[in-house]
């Protein structure tokens, strides 16, 4: 990639986990990337093709962490808790994607949320296809995978994120036996 782009973009990810999608502006992305405004707009027509470039790499570094997860000689659930762990780890220690979450929460800024659901379908998307395969080798019983994908990232969010707003944080075994328990018990074809 062209240097001075990727400086650009490493300016407005910082910007956008700054100010946020709203806060942020070409002048002040210009300024932490040391180039004329100008220079930003030979790269991107505006601030929101700016924003999903950088949202689009972080999506693919979460695909690439969550992929590089998979073992084929562990189990579906074994595999499954390390790419969600890995991706939700990723989001939790991104400032940009924890700004993006208090923007969207606080103010509910349109190119924010569209952000995160991108992201969030693609965690949809990667579960789906490896419940959809999981169920092929007979490792599931028979399910829907789009609602079992949908429900299990929830669950997942909710024990490593929302305990955490009230509870001390679970560790990553604890994390895992409650996932098993509530859904390796009732999906794992015996």
């Amino acid at each position: 990639m062209n240097g001075r782009k990727e400086s650009i973009l490493k300016a407005a990810e910082k910007s956008f986990a700054l100010f946020g999608y709203k806060g942020t502006t070409m002048d002040q992305v210009a300024k932490i990337a040391n180039v004329g405004k100008g220079t930003i707009y030979n790269f991107f027509k505006n601030k929101e093709e700016l924003f999903n470039e950088i949202m689009d790499q972080f999506i693919h570094q979460a695909k690439v962490i969550a992929e590089a997860a998979i073992d084929e000689n562990d189990t579906f659930f074994v595999n499954l808790h390390r790419a969600l762990y890995g991706i939700l780890s990723l989001r939790k220690d991104h400032q940009l994607t924890i700004k993006m979450t208090q923007e969207v929460k606080d103010i509910g800024t349109l190119p924010a949320k569209q952000a995160l659901g991108k992201f969030e379908d693609a965690i949809l998307s990667f579960l789906e296809k490896h419940i959809r395969l999981a169920i092929e080798k007979g490792e599931l019983v028979d399910c829907d995978p789009e609602i079992t994908a949908f429900v299990m990232l929830r669950l997942y969010i909710a024990i490593v994120f929302e305990w955490e707003q009230r509870h001390e944080p679970l560790d990553k075994e604890e994390i895992a036996g409650l996932f098993d328990l509530y859904f390796a018990n009732g999906l794992e074809k015996r």
